[in-house]
């Protein structure tokens, strides 16, 4: 057993740091959370001196196998450099205190059962298994010459190609035989692909309306990458739950999207990365030209989608060495957003969105004991929440101290 004493909670439920108390961990979970909680007899107790405690953070847009800008060229790598390569990616998320990631395109059940069994240590994975996209689609990386097969069975491919109804039904059926949490559609034009403006529609509604019934006949729901207004209306009227990226949405789709009970996920701080940096790390000139496309729209729909109601989660959409920026999307939304709303859409809000309510994203009796040890306070300054976790002297996975310099 462990007990942290003097801890003051931020998990985004409030406005202020809750006042000092103990939290009493068993195994790998949350026992006890209070003032009087009691000491321990033969436990650890660590005194955090009044220290902020938050639970694990959780980026619900990753791709963790995406350790290539160039997309097309990442699809091509052998798998076992891939999975090397994206264990370090993982572990640098949770060193800057990201417990949980939803890969919304690329990773494996292999790759997760690698982190179950406790062969890297690395966040929690929440997967989507490999996107679908129709041929043209924003996860066909072939080239306006190339009709090649695309290698979706590749670790390092963040997507498969299928077209209509049939093939569809059967692309989702097998990722969820393969260990999907849920299913991804590419139901927009993107900036990483080559041959699909912002503008395409991806599937059409038939298409998109089956894979929606599959997911609910496995019990789970479906998240589309989504760019423009048109593109996101469709998707909230098939019965589309997460909406991915959303820049270019107007306030009467955002509320019909709260109506419908739909959750969205921005991605900023991705934009922001590429345009600096894409096309010195491989991203292709023709996807560094789309950028400005949706980069321009992106603080605008943050706006949008809190006037509707529409819940957010944390996301970011990272590519390559491009991840190192992961954590200053917090400081991108706070400019928007109260402090308070940015770290809720990392904690139990995100936790609502991968239906994980009440086992990560807070500190409390039955959660996963998942904490972030914290110097100052977030809701005053969300960039300690940067900087590659160097203002939090303690990260918890799973009541295991994976960083400790208390």
């Amino acid at each position: 057993m462990i007990l942290l004493k003097n801890a003051r909670i931020v998990d985004g439920s409030a406005p202020a740091p809750s006042d000092p108390v103990s939290i009493l961990i068993e195994g790998g979970t949350i026992r006890e959370v209070g003032a009087n909680v009691a000491s321990l007899s033969g436990g650890d107790v660590l005194d955090l001196g009044g220290r902020t405690l938050m639970p694990g953070l959780i980026d619900a847009h990753v791709h963790v196998v995406a350790c290539n800008a160039n997309l097309g060229i990442n699809a091509s790598l052998p798998d076992a450099l891939v999975a090397h390569r994206s264990a370090k990616i993982m572990h640098a998320m949770l060193m800057r205190g990201f417990t949980t990631v939803r890969d919304v395109g690329g990773a494996t059940h292999p790759l997760r059962m690698a982190r179950d069994e406790g062969l890297f240590d690395a966040p929690r994975l929440n997967i989507s298994g490999k996107a679908l996209s129709q041929t043209g689609g924003h996860t066909d990386f072939r080239g306006r010459f190339e009709d090649r097969p695309q290698p979706h069975w590749r670790l390092g491919a963040m997507g498969r190609i299928c077209d209509g109804v049939p093939e569809l039904r059967r692309a989702a059926r097998e990722e969820i035989k393969n260990g999907a949490d849920f299913i991804k559609i590419m139901a927009n034009g993107g900036v990483a692909s080559p041959t699909d403006p912002i503008h395409f529609l991806g599937f059409s509604r038939e298409e998109i309306t089956a894979v929606v019934e599959e997911a609910r006949n496995a019990g789970t729901y479906v998240a589309a990458h989504l760019y423009t207004d048109e593109a996101i209306a469709r998707a909230v009227e098939c019965g589309v739950h997460s909406l991915e990226h959303c820049n270019l949405i107007t306030p009467a789709t955002a509320r019909a999207a709260a109506a419908a009970g739909c959750f969205a996920v921005p991605t900023l701080v991705t934009y922001e990365a590429l345009a600096n940096e894409g096309a010195s790390m491989g991203f292709p000139p023709d996807s560094v030209a789309k950028i400005e496309t949706v980069r321009g729209a992106g603080m605008k729909s943050l706006e949008i989608i809190k006037e509707a109601g529409l819940p957010m989660a944390f996301g970011t959409d990272l590519l390559a060495e491009m991840h190192r920026h992961q954590s200053e999307e917090f400081v991108i939304r706070g400019r928007v957003l109260p402090a308070q709303e940015v770290i809720a859409s990392a904690t139990f809000g995100a936790a609502k969105l991968l239906r994980m309510e009440g086992r990560i994203g807070c500190i409390a009796p039955g959660a996963h004991a998942d904490l972030v040890v914290v110097d100052g306070n977030p809701l005053a300054d969300l960039a300690l929440l940067t900087r590659q976790g160097a203002h939090m002297p303690a990260i918890m996975l799973g009541g295991r101290f994976v960083k400790n310099t208390l």
